[in-house]
């Protein structure tokens, strides 16, 4: 083998260790494995809420996992469409068959993650390819269509306490009202002033009055 051929092999091989040790370098920063072990369970939805693939599951607010896919199916026993979602489970994490599931948001418009909450103490757990039925979330939409009724309804309450429609709407806007309550107060706080000053007035006064 002339001296060419042999600088060759070396830087060859020179590389190859440099692109192994490169790769090793990159997938520990990442924290990124080769073989991912643990085991998936299934979720499904009426209504999955925008997430996908790569996002977060949590149990009790500590990750164990991450979701692997999530695709239609038809559910033949309801007649409907529904979403089902698969996670990758860590091997260490247990998760109990009770447990709720349901999506969750971080923050009001923030990243969209599977949330776990635990289930019965002492309850048998979850095994590879086990199937739960999430709590759907409430959609942002919902949530907005609620707020905007809240407020609707405030404003009309106080458009009839301004008219003084209701008792209340009397009381704030009608004197006679707000008056004859005074005077009530008043002979109310004076009788409590003067029980407490003369008792014995209450204890001598005959019965039947």
């Amino acid at each position: 083998m002339d001296n060419t051929k042999v600088f060759e092999l070396k830087v060859g091989i020179f590389i190859l260790i440099g692109i192994a040790i490169l790769f090793l370098i990159v997938f520990s920063m990442g924290d990124i494995t080769l073989s991912k072990t643990g085991y998936h369970i299934y979720t499904v939805f009426n209504f999955a809420s925008g997430i996908g693939p790569g996002a977060p599951v949590r149990l009790a607010g500590v990750g164990i996992g991450e979701v692997d896919a999530i695709r239609l199916i038809y559910d033949e026993k309801n007649n409907k469409t529904i979403a089902q979602i698969r996670a990758r489970i860590q091997e260490d994490a247990k998760i109990e068959e009770d447990a709720i599931v349901t999506i969750n948001t971080l923050g009001l418009l923030g990243e969209k993650y599977l949330e776990i909450f635990p289930g019965t103490s002492g309850s048998r757990t979850l095994k590879e390819n086990s199937i739960m039925v999430g709590r759907d979330p409430v959609p942002v939409e919902k949530i907005t269509e609620n707020l905007a009724r809240l407020s609707d309804s405030i404003v009309s309450v106080v458009d009839r306490l301004k008219k003084g429609e209701g008792t209340v709407g009397k009381l704030l806007t009608e004197d006679t009202v707000y008056n004859d309550l005074k005077a009530t107060m008043e002979n109310f706080k004076a009788f409590s002033e003067d029980l407490k000053k003369h008792p014995w007035k209450l204890l001598s006064k005959p019965r039947g009055e």
